[in-house]
């Protein structure tokens, strides 16, 4: 089986670990991207007012930051795994990097306080719809509580227990 897991700079410790339970018998793919991360949107971010534009990475710092990344996120799975820096658009590379995987592993990146849409970011989103593969999307830092999922519209009929 090819795992590919994303590492992001917030949430890699998460995606280790799961890959970390799939076991050694697996061919893993540790990828990052040199894209730098899309601006903080929703809480807290959105009393902050518009996001101001991404200031532009050097091309070499960008790939140094995700190789030193990387690195860290290999040595702390403790398993082989090929390391790639991915470029172009986030999105779109991790997409062509899972097209001869069996499972991507990736986490959440939005708002994670609560369950819902907003914990994921627009780029993630859109990995989880396209990706050619079997996905396990994980909580960063554990999952909330079920309690907080929103109740259903009115006019609904609540789910039956």
């Amino acid at each position: 089986m090819k795992i590919v897991a994303l590492i992001a700079p917030a949430t890699w410790p998460a995606v280790v670990a799961a890959v970390r339970r799939h076991g050694i018998d697996s061919s893993i793919w540790l990828v990052a991207t040199d894209e730098p991360p899309a601006p903080l949107v929703g809480p807290p971010g959105a009393l902050l007012g518009r996001a101001l534009p991404p200031t532009p990475v050097p091309p070499e710092l960008a790939e140094s930051a995700a190789n030193e990344l990387l690195n860290q996120a290999a040595a702390a799975l403790g398993m082989p795994a090929a390391i790639q820096v991915l470029r172009g658009p986030a999105e779109q590379a991790v997409i062509q990097a899972c097209a001869d995987a069996d499972l991507l592993v990736l986490a959440r990146d939005g708002d994670n306080t609560r369950l819902g849409p907003a914990s994921l970011s627009h780029q993630t989103r859109f990995i989880v719809d396209h990706a050619p593969c079997i996905i396990e999307l994980v909580w960063p830092a554990g999952r909330p509580s079920a309690a907080r999922v929103p109740p259903p519209p009115a006019g609904r009929r609540p789910p039956v227990r």
